[in-house]
């Protein structure tokens, strides 16, 4: 087990109850696939893009966070490697959802943005958290060292 310092339990525990909103994401996705009333097809196909991509990311996330935990960062490097996977996990559906949100639309509104910027949290995130396990030293965190004692 992974032994998790405060601020890896609290980006865990807010991204685990986050997962609830992507369950509603897909309740919402159901819907449109039962009942598409007024809903265009690009909204249908950005609404599932959204979805997709929350539960792929927030899993993802998940997983950033417990690694992050065996690097050696410290300070503004360990909050950028531990959160950037987690926001993009909130900005690029949101992106998808809220882009085209409007009655009727077939084209993405400036929202899109945020698509692309929660990628560039996503490519940062993996690049840092990749650098932070190939670094060779000692051990991650004391918290590491203290639960083998343990074992």
């Amino acid at each position: 087990m992974i032994p998790l310092r405060p601020g890896a339990r609290l980006a865990a525990g807010i991204l685990l109850l986050a997962i609830i909103g992507i369950e509603f994401g897909g309740n919402y996705c159901l819907s449109l696939i039962l009942d598409p009333g007024e809903t265009t097809e690009f909204q249908t196909t950005f609404a599932r893009a959204g979805h997709g991509h929350a539960g792929v990311l927030a899993i993802l996330g998940l997983i950033t966070i417990c690694l992050t935990e065996q690097t050696r960062y410290r300070g503004a490097a360990l909050l950028l490697a531990r959160w950037s996977v987690p926001v993009s996990a909130i900005l690029m559906p949101a992106g998808f959802f809220l882009s085209s949100a409007a009655p009727g639309a077939t084209e993405p509104n400036g929202l899109f943005s945020l698509i692309y910027v929660g990628a560039a949290f996503l490519t940062l995130g993996l690049i840092m958290l990749g650098i932070g396990l190939l670094r060779p030293g000692p051990e991650p965190h004391a918290a590491a060292a203290s639960a083998r004692t343990l074992a």
